[in-house]
C-alpha cells in the first residue's frame, strides 16, 4: 500500500469502540463477502447514495483499500447514486488528507478522479453516476445503501443479489462552515474504520 494509506489504516485497527449495532450490520456484509469468495465468485459491492458525491465514494474507496490491506480477494467496490451530480471536491480533499493519491483527469462539470491507494494496482476511477451505469455491475452485486434518502427512495435495486442498509450522516451539513474539514475527516475515518473491520471479519471467517 502507499505508506500514507498504510499508516492511516494502521491507526484504525482498534475496533473496540465500534457500537454493537454497527458491528451487526458490518458482520452481515462480511458474511456476504465470505460466501462469495468461498464459492469462487467475486464479491461486488456497490455503495449507493442519492447524489454519488460523498458517502458512496468514501465507501467505495475504503472498501477496496481495506480488502487490499487484509489481502482479501476478489473484492470489487463500486459506487453510484439515484441521480448524477459530481464527486464533491470536499470528499476528494478528505481522501487526500487521509493519504490517498488523487489525480483529476477530466475538467468537466462531473470530473473523473483517479484514487490510488497502493502501488501496482489500478487506481479507482471516480465520478458521479447512476448506480446501474457502467462501469458498475448490472447484476450479481450487493447494494450497500449509505444514505437514508436513497434507502427510502430506492426500495428496489435492479440486479442486486443482496441489499444492505449501512447509512451515515451526511458531511454536507458542515459545508462552508468552520467545521467543514473536521466533519469530512470524521466521516472519512468512520467509513474507513468500518470498512477495515468488515474486511477483517470477512477474512477472519474465510480462514475458519
Amino acid at each position: 500500500m502507499l505508506p500514507s494509506v498504510q499508516q492511516y489504516l494502521d491507526a484504525l485497527r482498534d475496533f473496540s469502540a465500534l457500537p454493537t449495532e454497527r458491528r451487526s450490520l458490518l458482520d452481515a456484509l462480511a458474511e456476504y463477502i465470505r460466501s462469495q469468495t468461498r464459492s469462487g465468485q467475486p464479491a461486488r459491492l456497490t455503495f449507493i447514495c442519492t447524489h454519488n458525491s460523498r458517502r458512496s465514494h468514501l465507501g467505495q474507496v475504503w472498501a477496496q483499500a481495506a480488502a487490499h490491506y487484509w489481502g482479501l480477494a476478489p473484492v470489487d467496490a463500486f459506487s453510484g447514486g439515484t441521480e448524477t451530480t459530481a464527486c464533491n471536491p470536499r470528499t476528494v480533499a478528505a481522501l487526500q488528507r487521509a493519504g490517498i493519491r488523487v489525480q483529476q483527469i477530466t475538467d468537466t462539470a462531473n470530473p473523473v478522479y483517479l484514487f490510488q491507494y497502493a502501488e501496482g494496482v489500478p487506481p479507482l476511477a471516480a465520478f458521479s453516476k447512476v448506480f446501474d451505469q457502467a462501469p458498475n455491475p448490472q447484476s450479481g452485486f450487493a447494494a450497500v445503501m449509505t444514505c437514508t434518502q436513497a434507502e427510502e427512495n430506492c426500495p428496489f435495486v435492479p440486479g442486486a443479489a443482496r441489499r444492505f442498509s449501512l447509512t451515515y450522516e451526511d458531511p454536507k451539513a458542515a459545508d462552508d462552515t468552520p467545521a467543514e474539514a473536521a466533519t469530512y475527516d470524521e466521516r472519512c475515518r468512520q467509513i474507513a474504520q468500518e470498512m477495515l473491520y468488515m474486511m477483517f471479519r470477512a477474512r477472519e471467517e474465510e480462514e475458519e
